[in-house]
């Protein structure tokens, strides 16, 4: 019988977060949106932009739309396919097998787009959606693992050093990647190399290659799998033990409460985290330089946010913690709304940093404290809470996307977040506060 607890498991768990944390920093957030925005513009002389307009597969679509679309497509997906593969990998016994599946598809399509050209558009976009459901279905086995390796009294504070973990690695590599963008001299390259971009696409090379990398450390010390025949583990087995952990979870109010709250004022976090360069570029017009070290400062003070929602648990209990980093998150989109200067949008981007690491590691460990105590199905479990994120993403950026192809003005659609945090805040409420549910 595996032993709970044994710290160097729970130290190689959480190098995972350090492993594929990459993908969410250098990817989603800072250097892949902001090549996707150059490469697919026509600049005039100056630098400013005349047509931001992608012929993707024949459809004319203004390129940030088409980046909202791709990554509310994506999510949308993995909203289909997990609860399919997560009793898959519980009845057949292989957690871990998916785990590694899913690392190893997003740090090929990071890789991949080492060939992201202005001629490779489409492939690229197709890629970044792949990226993405390599990220989202490796997570969703990953923290599955959480009740395994853990008692519930380490949940917050595991939960906690996992995602403080991965803030630490994907700044370092960032750091690396933006001196080599913008001190290519230091590589042995040259500024004609930056100014092409080819410096941004060795970056991608660096995150698949990091990511595939350190994933061999959790891969190593985590459970090793107990395959079962595939007859036990075929895909209609999968499905009968998804509509079991499904009853369970319906006869489980606590659980139905906190997912329902969960969807909404996930929206408005994950909807952030993946738009935020984006409207700072276009709307706000910083320069690269500035929003880079922006981002770069969220990812630190995120760390003893962290650390202040495991605090904010062991005193007042996980219910009261969220509500207080919700209440906080709900004012960010309405001054985003009145934003119109760089100096604005740092107090707000320096907020969201200290909320952020803390909203999603005391939502993960949430949700584990609201499990069976018996529970052996915990990817099955996880399967559903990764549902619920996935269709968070997907209905967020799909919302934001087309109110602002609507409207014409992105800041439309930063006003939806806002009513996503006040929703989830609300039914939240109805959970009760306490550190041990069961």
């Amino acid at each position: 019988m595996f032993i709970k607890n044994q710290k160097k498991v729970l130290n190689a768990w959480t190098m995972y977060d350090w492993a594929n944390s990459v993908h969410n920093l250098v990817i989603t957030t800072v250097v892949f949106p902001m090549y996707f925005l150059s490469t697919t513009s026509v600049k005039d002389a100056n630098g400013n932009v005349i047509n931001d307009v992608v012929n993707f597969f024949g459809f004319e679509i203004q390129n940030s739309i088409l980046y909202s679309y791709t990554i509310s497509a994506a999510t949308l997906f993995l909203a289909i396919l997990n609860p399919i593969l997560t009793p898959l990998a519980d009845s057949s016994g292989r957690r871990k097998f998916f785990m590694k599946l899913f690392c190893y598809l997003g740090a090929a399509s990071c890789a991949y787009f080492y060939f992201f050209t202005k001629d490779t558009v489409n492939s690229a976009v197709v890629a970044f959606g792949l990226s993405i459901i390599g990220w989202g279905g490796s997570i969703v086995f990953y923290n599955s693992f959480l009740p395994v390796i853990a008692t519930e009294d380490q949940f917050d504070s595991l939960s906690a050093k996992g995602f403080t973990m991965g803030y630490i690695g994907s700044v370092i590599l960032l750091i690396v990647n933006l001196l080599m963008i913008m001190q290519p001299t230091l590589f042995g390259l040259t500024q004609a190399d930056s100014d092409s971009g080819f410096t941004a696409r060795i970056s991608f090379l660096t995150v698949g290659v990091w990511w595939a990398l350190f994933a061999q450390i959790p891969f190593y010390f985590l459970p090793k799998d107990e395959p079962k025949s595939f007859k036990t583990g075929r895909i209609t087995t999968g499905v009968q033990e998804l509509m079991i952990v499904l009853k369970e979870i319906r006869s489980r109010k606590l659980i139905t409460k906190f997912l329902t709250a969960f969807l909404f004022y996930d929206m408005g976090v994950m909807t952030v985290i993946y738009v935020a360069t984006i409207f700072a570029d276009k709307e706000l017009h910083i320069e690269k330089q500035g929003l880079i070290i922006t981002l770069l400062l969220i990812q630190l003070i995120a760390i003893p946010g962290s650390y202040l929602a495991s605090w904010l648990s062991s005193k007042f209990g996980n219910t009261k913690g969220l509500l207080v980093f919700i209440f906080i998150w709900g004012l960010m989109p309405l001054a985003a709304y009145f934003t119109t200067t760089q100096n604005e949008f740092y107090v707000i981007a320096a907020v969201v940093g200290l909320v952020m690491g803390g909203i999603q590691s005391l939502s993960r460990s949430t949700f584990a404290k609201l499990l069976p105590d018996d529970t052996k199905d915990t990817a099955s479990y996880f399967g559903f809470y990764d549902i619920v994120e996935k269709l968070a993403t997907t209905l967020g950026t799909l919302i934001f996307g087309a109110i602002g192809q609507i409207t014409g003005d992105m800041r439309n659609s930063v006003l939806s977040i806002l009513v996503f945090f006040i929703v989830g805040f609300v039914l939240l409420m109805r959970v009760p506060s306490k550190k041990v549910y069961h």
